[in-house]
């Protein structure tokens, strides 16, 4: 073993914990990246299915899915044990996959999305919560590099695999390299998390927190998700979605406070640095997703980088954010604070959020790509703070369902933070795109992609494209007020001593009879 590697944490070896980390990792990276795969794959399978109105629900229902059930997961982890729930995670999505592989309509294709997103609702959060399961405090950033890293190159690099399956190969290939994959993954989990402890007592499950919080997300995500889009944000049916997850919500949350076994427990509420976290995690995860999903339209339409040479152009955003998770980790654990990573983190990505408002198609590839390396670096440092202050704070009772919630609230507020960008963007192409190319639809250029701009006349597409420019520096100066704002919340997390040994975790639980489960 290399002297570099740090003294292993007690009861597992450092072996035991890169063999464990291995299957996570591969399920994990499997849950992000069917986040992204499919976008470039789009075009292929609505043109072979007929069904150009629906594109979008390919999309829209893995999303509304994975996010909903990420909250259900964290607390039957807690409930029966990751190690189970992370197979039966993993053996969902697997079976999800191999339906969309073999669905012959858009309806079954759907269908079989919402239920690949219940299996990778849980890939991602579950994947998180076992690192703290065999990993001290002190030690864990520097193990969620790794997760970084994988995340990170499952959403930058999503969009350039799928369009390779699909020039290559077939856009069923999209979905069908999962079940290889996954299978993989599936038997080295089954053997590597036999010694993950169970921790959890016997506990009722909260059914019907789950009954209303399942319906409540998935109406605020249909906010976002057709807000702007498929309807206006006025349309009635936008405002009594709006409504119905408000006031579902409102009944959750009342719920919540009376039922024994919350699915999100009140005494979670009482901890500031949870409170602090989480909406770090919101903030946070506006600015990030908003970035990997709009830089690729930035690159090919405003610069007039190809769809592959995008993708290229993208490496230095995730080279900076496999370093930033590194490197944040690793003085995490050589200094025992991470307070002061967000607060650099953040104000990085706000600079390079400004910097990108500077980029025009003169501005040499190398500059911006350093614009983007700073933005990866700084996103990066904040992620694995967020995750490893709440971990150190709550009781072991709490771990899944704690850890979980910072991965829900970031999906969230990704969700947020490409409504709000989105509507930014189209709102500027609207408006200069009546004046500068009569007749040409903003709506339809966005839904149409770089293809429907290339296709314009010359004078009308140059005109577009400056128009884009102006769209998008207002676009990445919001990025810069959103991260700008994450950065006062991260003056208000709380540091306290991180926790140097798995034992001192499992003293939270010396007044609960534990259980013995078998999994």
């Amino acid at each position: 073993m290399p002297d570099t590697v740090p003294p292993p944490p007690v009861g597992f070896s450092h072996r035991e914990i890169m063999y464990i980390l291995s299957g996570t990792l591969l399920g994990m990276f499997l849950g992000a990246i069917d986040q992204t795969i499919v976008a470039t794959a789009l075009p292929a399978i609505a043109g072979e299915m007929h069904g150009m109105e629906h594109m979008s629900w390919v999309v829209s229902s893995y999303l509304l899915t994975g996010t909903a059930s990420t909250l259900i997961y964290g607390k039957l982890g807690d409930i029966y044990g990751r190690r189970a729930l992370f197979r039966i995670a993993l053996a969902v999505f697997v079976l999800g996959s191999i339906c969309c592989g073999v669905a012959q309509t858009m309806g079954q294709l759907i269908a079989a999305r919402a239920l690949q997103g219940l299996g990778g609702g849980g890939l991602v959060s579950l994947a998180i919560t076992i690192i703290a399961d065999i990993i001290p405090a002190r030690q864990r950033g520097q193990y969620q590099g790794y997760i970084t890293a994988a995340w990170g190159g499952a959403i930058v690099l999503g969009p350039v695999i799928g369009g390779f399956f699909v020039d290559a190969l077939s856009w069923r290939w999209v979905f069908w390299i999962n079940v290889p994959i996954g299978l993989v993954a599936l038997a080295i989990c089954n053997h590597a998390m036999r010694r993950i402890p169970v921790h959890a007592t016997q506990r009722h499950i909260d059914y019907l927190g789950a009954a209303l919080l399942l319906p409540a997300v998935v109406a605020l995500l249909l906010v976002t998700t057709w807000g702007g889009t498929e309807l206006a944000w006025a349309s009635p049916q936008i405002i009594g979605l709006f409504v119905v997850g408000l006031v579902l919500v409102a009944l959750f949350a009342l719920q919540e406070m009376r039922s024994p076994e919350a699915i999100l427990p009140p005494r979670l509420m009482r901890n500031p640095i949870y409170l602090v976290a989480n909406m770090l995690a919101i903030t946070n995860g506006a600015g990030a997703v908003g970035a990997t999903i709009f830089l690729p339209l930035f690159l090919q339409v405003v610069l007039g980088t190809s769809a592959s040479n995008s993708g290229l152009l993208l490496l230095p955003l995730m080279i900076g954010m496999t370093a930033g998770g590194f490197v944040t980790g690793r003085l995490i654990r050589v200094t025992g604070r991470y307070k002061i990573f967000p607060i650099v983190g953040l104000a990085l990505t706000a600079v390079s959020f400004l910097l990108m408002t500077t980029v025009q198609t003169s501005t040499p590839p190398q500059l911006y790509g350093l614009y983007m390396a700073m933005m990866g670096l700084g996103i990066s440092a904040c992620g694995p703070t967020m995750t490893i202050s709440v971990q150190n704070a709550v009781e072991l009772r709490d771990l899944g369902t704690a850890t979980s919630s910072i991965a829900f609230f970031r999906s969230m507020g990704g969700s947020f933070g490409v409504a709000l960008l989105g509507a930014i963007l189209f709102a500027g192409l609207s408006h200069q795109t009546e004046g500068a190319a009569a007749g040409v639809s903003a709506g339809g250029l966005l839904h149409g992609g770089p293809a429907a701009i290339a296709a314009l006349p010359q004078a009308t597409h140059d005109a577009v494209v400056a128009s884009f420019g102006r769209s998008f520096q207002t676009v990445f100066l919001t990025g810069a007020a959103i991260s700008a704002l994450a950065l006062v919340f991260a003056f208000f997390l709380k540091e306290i001593p991180l926790r140097s040994h798995l034992q001192r975790q499992a003293e939270k639980l010396a007044a609960a009879p534990p259980r013995d489960a078998k999994t």
